[in-house]
């Protein structure tokens, strides 16, 4: 698992980005769930997710609506299979309206190029 904490903050929100070899939705929740005993991650307001497995694209906007879309269009460009990629957001108090894509996008970027998938 590579986790790269606040990569990004924007009007008080901040951003982490996480990842590793993932085949299945269900490695997938058992990442998130590895993932979120770590306090920080089990308290952040979005942990959202995309994976392209063998079955197909599998994805979780954890309320961020489309930010698992965002993931998705990002791994299938880079064509990176079996390896999930976990956009974290703390909420801090402002909407972000377009941004926040633009923010999911650059912490997906930073996480392929930091493992050497990008």
């Amino acid at each position: 698992m590579l986790i790269l904490d606040a990569i990004l903050t924007d009007r008080g929100s901040k951003y982490a980005v996480s990842g590793g070899p993932c085949r299945t939705e269900a490695e997938a929740k058992a990442f998130l769930k590895a993932l979120k005993r770590k306090k920080k991650f089990a308290r952040a307001t979005h942990n959202s997710w995309g994976l392209l497995t063998a079955d197909g694209p599998v994805k979780n906007d954890d309320g961020e609506s489309g930010a698992g879309n965002v993931i998705l269009r990002m791994l299938e460009r880079e064509e990176v299979q079996n390896h999930i990629v976990v956009v974290t957001r703390w909420y801090g108090g402002k909407h972000l309206g377009g941004d926040r894509f633009r923010h999911v996008q650059t912490a997906v970027r930073t996480y392929l190029e930091a493992a050497g998938r990008g």
